[in-house]
């Protein structure tokens, strides 16, 4: 067996272990680069370690920091509340409301899984009191945060651009941003009118005070930070989100979940105002996107210090907030790139590509390679899957037949656009916050309809992204 055959082989082993025995996808990888490394490749610890991606590892650092700190102050509490208002009473725009804020909130850092963690319980307690479907508001809190997920300072932008930028390919962070968001808006329109937007909008506006339980005066966040939840499933992927209750699923897919509850007493939703903290914590979010976009300053670092700035200014709400940056994830991206660094110092890049070339229809070959996203990373992490299918695909994209920018594009999508089934971290969040349902169904439910995406949305963005480039 040819050692290119043996490194692949090795990493469909990771992606397989760490499915199934909920151990992290990265440091398995650390392993197999180890393992890989020195007994396949006769590579030192230098040749190893050259793969590790230190820019990614800063920028994820970073910005999940600064992300953690609003999480504790309180201002994701504020961002959530202020959305709310903004529908009063008009049913029909909440679930809307919910995809734009889940939107907002990766796109402007916030690690997908964390962003579900915290708009989910309130979506889908938002669901049990005015009728909405549980699935519609479900699937609309994951494709928002996947929708916003690509923007050029988002955790998945940022990895994604930076594989691009390191294997010198052609590359639009705008580009991919919009792919994204444009493939969730479509996808999050058509659940709307199947699942029954319509009866919403027939519904018109209902009396409402203010909260999703009628008190209208809950409790607000306290910002201490003192509370803190962790997303986790069977996959790889993990998520962080402050609050205390933990909901947990019983129904034979993801393990237990633990999700933020609603800020007010017995889920409520008022009582979050502005306090100097979250007023320089709205700011410093500000600052960063104007940092990164207007004057190109690296994302990581600007996040790091901006964090550090609001950390010495109030050191009792960002107490916690180290402990809450996404360590699993940063674990994740750079075990599983160091890995791939291996494959490259081996050779086994390029013999893939060439493998996949050889098919002799690139566009089959291209269709593959987003099924092959796609159906494994309904299983593990989307993370990992964009990690090293690029990479992989970079040989193929080199023979200029298939354009570099919608392909990357292509594969992004397919690979995050899943992240509603329940065993990813996503659809376990969803599963475990929906109140007075039941969970059986309802994991059913969200299993056929991430089945359905699986099927359908490879072959779609393939034909939009890719097809046009051909040649």
């Amino acid at each position: 067996m040819s050692p290119e055959l043996i490194s692949i082989l090795v990493l469909v082993v990771v992606f397989v272990i760490a499915t199934t025995r909920s151990v992290n996808m990265g440091a398995l990888a650390f392993a197999a680069a180890f393992g890989v490394g020195t007994l396949v490749a006769d590579l030192d610890a230098d040749g190893i370690f050259a793969g590790f991606p230190g820019d990614l590892f800063v920028v994820l650092v970073g910005v999940t920091y600064l992300f953690a700190i609003a999480r504790a102050n309180g201002t994701t509490d504020w961002l959530v509340h202020a959305s709310v208002r903004l529908v009063r009473g008009r049913v029909a725009l909440i679930p809307w409301v919910m995809f734009a804020l889940t939107g907002a909130l990766t796109a402007i850092g916030a690690v997908s899984p964390a962003a579900v963690a915290i708009v989910a319980p309130i979506a889908l307690s938002f669901a049990t009191r005015y009728g909405i479907s549980p699935l519609l508001m479900g699937t609309m809190v994951v494709h928002g945060a996947q929708a916003g997920g690509f923007s050029p300072i988002s955790i998945y932008g940022s990895i994604v651009n930076g594989i691009v930028e390191r294997e010198k390919l052609p590359g639009s962070e705008v580009g991919l941003f919009f792919a994204s968001l444009v493939a969730n808006l479509l996808i999050a329109a058509v659940l709307f009118a199947v699942l029954g937007g319509r009866k919403l909008w027939a519904q018109g506006a209902v009396p409402d005070g203010g909260d999703a339980d009628g008190t209208g005066d809950g409790g607000g966040s306290s910002g201490s930070g003192d509370a803190k939840s962790t997303g986790e499933t069977t996959g790889t992927g993990t998520g962080t989100g402050t609050g205390g209750v933990t909901g947990t699923a019983s129904s034979p897919g993801p393990t237990a979940v633990a999700v933020r509850p609603e800020p007010g007493a017995g889920g409520g939703l008022g009582g979050t105002v502005l306090n100097p903290a979250r007023i320089a914590t709205l700011v410093a979010l500000v600052a960063l996107v104007v940092a990164v976009l207007g004057f190109d300053l690296d994302a990581g670092l600007t996040a790091v210090t901006l964090a550090v700035v609001l950390s010495a200014a109030w050191p009792d709400d960002s107490r916690r907030a180290v402990g809450e940056i996404a360590w699993s994830t940063v674990l994740l991206i750079c075990g599983v790139l160091t890995y791939v660094g291996v494959l490259e110092e081996m050779g086994t890049i390029t013999w893939a590509g060439e493998g996949v070339g050889g098919i002799g229809v690139p566009l089959l070959a291209a269709v593959l390679l987003c099924y092959i996203g796609a159906i494994v990373s309904a299983f593990a992490s989307s993370v990992g899957i964009m990690g090293a299918l690029i990479p992989l695909a970079v040989p193929f994209l080199a023979q200029g037949e298939i354009g570099a920018v919608g392909m990357v594009a292509a594969l992004a999508v397919s690979a995050t656009v899943v992240d509603v089934s329940p065993f990813s971290t996503n659809g376990a969040l969803v599963l475990a916050a929906a109140p007075d349902v039941d969970r059986d169904r309802f994991f059913r439910q969200l299993m056929v309809y991430g089945g359905i995406v699986v099927a359908v949305v490879p072959a779609l963005v393939w034909l939009v992204l890719v097809v046009p480039g051909f040649g």
